[in-house]
């Protein structure tokens, strides 16, 4: 095979090992490892976790890989359906720098195919670290997620199943030709157009992550049977960068491979709600408490967030994605648990109805300057008595620009999230996940949910 961009792809893919990786990657990959699979266990109960868990076990085939949190086992590329859709499901899984949520659909991938292939701790760490690598590179070559929605009406997070193909060829043991393979056939089963945001009950915006990664485990089982696709996929004319690439795209999904490790983008979520909501909670919340602010005294809340999130989150028909109806909830209910949902019960009481009218949200050109991507938001609280006080989030906590997660923010946010779990001993697993002899040792941890 001769040189080219997804051939670059695939060596790295075939030829990196876990001693090759920075222990502090290493550490990161566990805890995004950890946390999108208690996401899953959490979200089963959502409407798409249930419906997508029976649709997968209908579906049936080879037990080789657990649907979370019941008592199925199904084919990997099932499994990987069924599990993506339910790490979405209640809006808790991480988010990227570069945008989405590749954690639903690489981690859930990376795993179904692990106990297909009975993998070790170690080899799990490896195919989610570079499903990461490539699947971010490519949506940051395409423009990245606000980008891709702008200009194509497209979700980027359908890029990530080239993450998803490249974490299961890892695992199978495909080489570097293979592994191109596996990149080009996932691309025939991944699309995602931004209509999906209009649907009310967060399904198709659940299972889209699942579909992603089930797109991926295919690729990659295809190429592992002799199947084939365009050897330079990312690359060739009319493949991925022709389609939707940036000027320079060519050279981010390039550089530096096996030396900056994208999974250090990876943010952490501690409330179920769209990422660009977090900011804005955490700022009212300081406010009202640092200066002692009674509900019942709010006149406004002046809301600033980049305009591309506030595109995401404008007065949409999902609750838990719309700012004004969540930050409504937030302050009436003086802050909402991992295991809560306000809605509907909140929809009725008099202060939300009249709290919800005084949110008024715009793009801010502070930070349409300074973070035009990012997740930072300017809340401005008045009062009655015509006072007004400010706060500026950069990032909301768990963000990787704020220092990420801490095993003790993840112990903490799952011993709320899991109770009927043992979450010390799941993180003591998750800590040694590389000395696993069988990763799979991990959701046995978690057994205890279905």
């Amino acid at each position: 095979m001769s040189s080219t961009l997804t051939s670059t792809i695939g060596s790295y893919a075939a030829g990196t090992t876990l001693q090759d990786i920075p222990a502090v990657v290493v550490d990161r990959a566990k805890q995004v490892i950890l946390d999108e699979l208690a996401c899953a266990h959490f979200g089963r109960r959502s409407i798409a976790g249930d419906l997508a868990a029976r649709y997968a076990t209908q579906l049936g085939g080879p037990q080789e890989a657990r649907i979370y949190a019941t008592g199925s086992r199904v084919a990997a590329p099932n499994a990987a359906l069924a599990n993506g859709a339910a790490g979405h499901g209640e809006e808790v899984d991480g988010a990227h720098v570069v945008g989405g949520h590749p954690g639903a659909s690489i981690v859930h991938a990376a795993m179904a195919v692990a106990e297909r292939q009975r993998s070790s701790g170690a080899d799990l760490v490896t195919a989610v670290v570079l499903g990461y690598d490539i699947g971010t590179r490519v949506v940051q070559a395409c423009g990245g997620l606000h980008h891709m929605k702008d200009r194509f009406g497209l979700n980027s997070d359908f890029l990530y199943a080239l993450g998803c193909a490249v974490a299961s060829g890892r695992l199978i043991g495909l080489d570097a030709t293979r592994h191109c393979h596996a990149m080009a056939l996932s691309t025939f089963a991944s699309n995602a157009l931004v209509a999906f945001y209009a649907e009310e009950r967060h399904i198709s915006k659940s299972l889209t992550n699942g579909q992603i990664a089930a797109a991926g485990v295919n690729g990659a089982l295809m190429a592992a049977a002799g199947l084939e696709g365009h050897t330079d996929i990312v690359g060739a004319p009319y493949g991925v960068l022709h389609a939707w690439g940036a000027d320079d795209g060519r050279d981010i999904v390039a550089a530096d491979l096996g030396e900056r490790y994208t999974i250090m983008g990876a943010n952490f979520k501690f409330m179920n709600a769209g990422y660009p909501i977090h900011a804005p909670t955490e700022a009212v919340l300081a406010l009202i408490a640092e200066h002692g602010i009674k509900t019942t005294e709010i006149t406004s809340v002046d809301v600033g967030i980049p305009s591309h999130s506030m595109r995401v989150v404008n007065g949409r028909s999902m609750r838990n994605i719309c700012l004004q109806d969540m930050l409504s909830a937030v302050i009436v209910r003086g802050g909402i648990g991992l295991r809560e949902s306000p809605f509907p019960e909140v929809l009725s009481e008099p202060e939300f109805t009249r709290l919800q009218p005084l949110i008024k949200l715009r793009g801010h050109p502070d930070l349409d300057r300074d973070q035009p991507n990012g997740r930072g938001s300017i809340v401005t609280i008045t009062t009655a008595d015509g006072a007004s006080v400010t706060r500026r989030v950069e990032h909301p906590n768990g963000h990787s620009e704020r220092g990420g997660a801490t095993w003790p923010d993840l112990r903490a946010k799952w011993q709320e999230g899991l109770p009927e779990c043992d979450v010390d001993r799941l993180c003591e697993t998750a800590q040694r996940l590389d000395e696993l002899d069988e990763a799979d040792e991990l959701l046995d941890v978690l057994r205890g949910q279905g």
